[in-house]
């Protein structure tokens, strides 16, 4: 009768106040009465409750006594916001006026609509004909000045050229216009001083104005003037207009700000840019066997390994079990490599011939353009390599003309798994290497990068503190930089990005930095662009097709604490292309099917991500203008991996939080075993007595309370994206000695006396975590002790036992039997005694392996 749910099919059978009943012992008895006070009265009454004792061995009471201080928090606030952080390093709502004010509910109407409008005055310098000559020799050298107020740009001069071409855009803020009239002047390149050819002046209310999608201002040809007025000889092209940063020309013009830069290099590290991370793939290399080995010494059995090299990437096999000129091995190496394809694979078979002497026998180089690739585990063919062998004659290295040997091999680039550069924690894409397995995508994530403000000063410029700020925005494989603001605390950029999604547990990244490469910072003994700090935005904690504008606060760790070092102004808008496409990669397997299928180990994942890093961060820093090697590796948290008290505490209390639930239940159900609210423990008893006697209710009835549970907190649902927390990092309130040890180097650079202190306080705190895990394998051994008569008098107690309860089970009912037991759990306090059961003195009785310990 009652097969899906009891208080369902009670209403269905007009028996309504049976499932009404039900239901309503089941609120009241299992939902927390915390639930309905305010968050501070649910804190103050959090404190006020006595941690409750379980009987557990006394190594471990201190530790669980550790976890209940830390987690009290009932199982129901857990879900709720935690407390907010300090209003310095909050997230803070904002409400920019975006797109130019062209906003249509929550969603933006314009093309370049996250980020605020910003009107530039633009003048594009095309060409010039039939200019006079100004030398001796009746040539002249070209170039043209565009100056506006105290702002002055200059193009490129040719020499000896009557009629150059430019091309090149000027860009001047109208923020920062100081005068009502553009003035262009073509001058000649000379050794003392410049010559004056003519010039051209535009009035600034006469300029006319250019709204993407317009097709672009032509230019016209303008007649030269001279100081006076009057018209000379020669011709100068130009086009100028009013914009916005939404202009195509907007990207590679010369900026108002550049005025105050030194040098083409420092021009080109100012410039806003796209980059491209490098396809990178898995090579594995199969090494199986050698023949006909050559070793200089044929009186001993050669000690043979393989050494592979690609780049920077060394690896070897173990050396050759089967002693003989025919090795064999039958070993993976695995390597990361990125297209183009720059360098081949070297293999070397050498013969170990003293401890710190190894002496080549063969070698052979393998392009990888010519490897097989492959998309799933299919076996890939092997092939016979024949090796090289190389002899010194007069201090020079030859090829030996005779046939060394050759080498058994199965080298294939690996399609099927995705190249790890960034913690799966926070990955920004997930697909595998080959396109041909990629999914379509699910949606587009628009980013505007608005402004910053509150920026502290990163280094010293004549004798003041001054700042060169640029973003850095990484999201899969496609990396933005925005153009770089000079000697600004409070920078504007007003920049928008688009990338494709193609899964929605992915994280952007957004890092601010200080250029210090704009008056000659290469050739100033390498300097390095300095982190400010960074933000990541996790997309799928973000609603569709709504507009996020939030500041956030950069927030960077030093040797002396937290630092906030300013905020910065994002817009972020994750639109979705099908809803239930999306929804459908919920049930997909967060990487490629391959990492599960045929999994690396995570020694390989860890070495293989730094070296995927390097890669990244090398290709990368060739780049014009290059994306640096410490922003790189910044941006993919290079370092995350080094050993640091300060994230220990921090996972550790992060455990402690998830613990915090199942303790608080256990708290819960103590209270109703001592009777601390006898209604409630009575409506446990009747619930209790339900589900034994309709087993059928027991499922539904914990999904109904799931589901209920969630409804109840939807209101309370995070409206904000989650944001760099101090408090859950353990930022705040970290040591100072643990800082420096979090930012010593690797080796340490430290004196030994602070060495030895940390290796001391290490030692302190391992010897902790070796005492709860011996206990736990006691409790373990003791288990396994139960049936392996290594206590003849337990085991036989306890086979009895078994025996009789086998018998006693088999005659009598199972809802008899668990309501007995259930009844005899929530006994009343006066029935019960302060000295521990006899099951759990029966257990500690028991005996383990430790006094079997050395």
């Amino acid at each position: 009768m009652l097969r899906f749910g009891f208080g369902f099919r009670s209403l269905v059978c007009c028996d309504w106040w049976i499932g009404i009943g039900f239901y309503t012992i089941l609120l009241f008895s299992l939902f927390d009465p915390d639930l309905l006070l305010p968050k501070p009265q649910v804190e103050r009454k959090i404190r006020s409750k006595r941690s409750s004792q379980f009987h557990l061995p006394l190594k471990l009471q201190e530790g669980i006594r550790v976890v209940v201080r830390v987690s009290r928090i009932s199982l129901f606030t857990k879900m709720m916001p935690p407390r907010p952080p300090p209003e310095d390093f909050a997230l803070k709502e904002t409400k920019p006026h975006l797109g130019g004010g062209k906003v249509s509910g929550d969603k933006l109407t314009s093309t370049y609509d996250l980020v605020e409008q910003m009107q530039y005055l633009y003048v594009r310098v095309v060409k010039a004909k039939d200019l006079p000559g100004k030398d001796v020799t009746g040539s002249c050298d070209p170039y043209v000045e565009v100056k506006l107020g105290n702002y002055l740009g200059k193009t490129r001069f040719f020499e000896k050229k009557s009629n150059p071409e430019w091309n090149q855009v000027f860009a001047f803020s109208k923020d920062r216009l100081q005068a009502s009239l553009l003035e262009v002047t073509v001058k000649d390149k000379d050794v003392v001083k410049d010559d004056f050819i003519g010039k051209v002046f535009f009035d600034l209310n006469e300029i006319p104005k250019r709204v993407p999608p317009d097709s672009p201002l032509a230019p016209q040809w303008y007649r030269l003037e001279d100081r006076q007025g009057n018209k000379v000889k020669g011709e100068l092209m130009l086009a100028v207009w009013m914009g916005t940063q939404a202009d195509e020309a907007f990207p590679e013009a010369w900026h108002s700000d550049a005025a105050f830069v030194s040098g083409a290099d420092g021009l080109a590290n100012m410039r806003s840019k796209v980059y491209l991370s490098p396809k990178l793939w898995y090579l594995r290399v199969n090494v199986i066997e050698a023949q006909d080995l050559q070793p200089g010494d044929k009186g001993r059995y050669p000690e043979v390994f393989v050494k592979a090299v690609l780049g920077n990437q060394a690896l070897r096999t173990r050396i050759s079990q089967a002693r003989g000129i025919n090795p064999m091995w039958n070993e993976d190496l695995m390597f990361v490599a990125a297209e183009p394809f720059e360098e081949p694979l070297i293999l070397s078979v050498e013969d170990r011939v003293a401890p710190n002497k190894d002496e080549v026998l063969g070698r052979c180089a393998i392009p990888l353009q010519y490897v097989d690739r492959r998309l799933d585990h299919k076996v890939v063919n092997s092939r016979w390599f024949n090796l090289e062998k190389h002899i010194i004659v007069e201090g020079e290295k030859k090829k030996e003309i005779k046939f060394a040997s050759r080498i058994h091999m199965r080298i294939c680039l690996e399609g099927g798994y995705h190249v790890l550069d960034e913690s799966t924690h926070y990955s920004s894409d997930l697909r595998p290497t080959a396109k041909q397995l990629w999914k379509s995508s699910i949606g587009v994530l628009e980013l505007g990068i608005l402004n910053a403000h509150g920026l502290m000063p990163m280094k010293t410029k004549d004798g003041r503190g001054t700042t060169d700020a640029y973003c850095v925005a990484k999201y899969g494989q496609k990396w933005v930089r925005t153009r770089t603001i000079i000697d600004s605390f409070a920078p504007k950029w007003n920049e928008q990005y688009t990338w494709e999604v193609f899964d929605p547990c992915t994280v952007i990244t957004i890092g601010v930095f200080d250029n210090c490469h704009l008056h000659g910072g290469d050739k100033a003994g390498g300097a390095k662009d300095t982190k400010i700090g960074k933000v990541r935005i996790r997309l799928s904690t973000l609603e569709t097709d709504r507009v996020y504008t939030h500041s956030y606060p950069l927030l960077v760790l030093h040797p002396n604490g937290v630092k906030k070092m300013g905020e910065i102004h994002l817009a972020v808008r994750f639109s979705c292309s099908s809803l239930l496409n999306m929804m459908h990669m919920y049930s997909h397997p967060l990487l490629p099917k391959m990492h599960y299928l045929h999994p690396l180990t995570v020694s390989q994942l860890d070495s293989l991500r730094h070296q995927a890093t390097q890669i990244v961060s090398m290709r990368l820093g060739r780049a014009e203008p290059p994306l640096r090697k410490e922003v790189v590796e910044y941006m993919l948290d290079v370092g995350s991996h080094m050993w640091s008290m300060r994230r220990s505490k921090a996972n550790f209390f992060r455990i402690m939080n998830v613990l915090g639930g199942l303790i608080a239940v256990g708290k819960w159900f103590d209270q109703i075993c001592n009777w601390k609210n006898p209604i409630t423990t009575v409506l446990i008893h009747i619930l209790f007595i339900i589900l034994v006697l309709y087993p059928e209710l027991i499922l539904p009835t914990i999904f109904l309370y799931l589901f209920l549970i969630g409804v109840w907190y939807y209101r309370w649902r995070p409206r904000h994206p989650p944001h760099m927390d101090t408090r859950l990092s353990h930022a705040d309130s970290a040591h100072p000695d643990e800082l420096d040890e979090e930012f010593d180097t690797f080796p340490t650079s430290r004196p030994s006396d602070i060495v030895r202190m940390r290796y001391d306080r290490l030692r302190s705190i391992a010897g902790r975590i070796q005492t709860v895990v011996g206990d736990l394998a006691t409790q373990g051994e003791r288990f396994q002790s139960l049936l392996s008569w290594r206590d003849p008098r337990a085991t036989a107690l306890f086979v009895i036992f078994c025996l009789v309860a086998a018998i006693i089970l088999y005659v009598t009912p199972f809802q008899v039997v668990a309501l007995l037991a259930g009844f005899y759990i929530l006994r009343h306090p006066r029935f019960r005694h302060k000295l521990p059961s006899v099951p759990l003195n029966f257990f500690r009785r028991l005996p383990a392996r430790t006094d079997s310990m050395l």
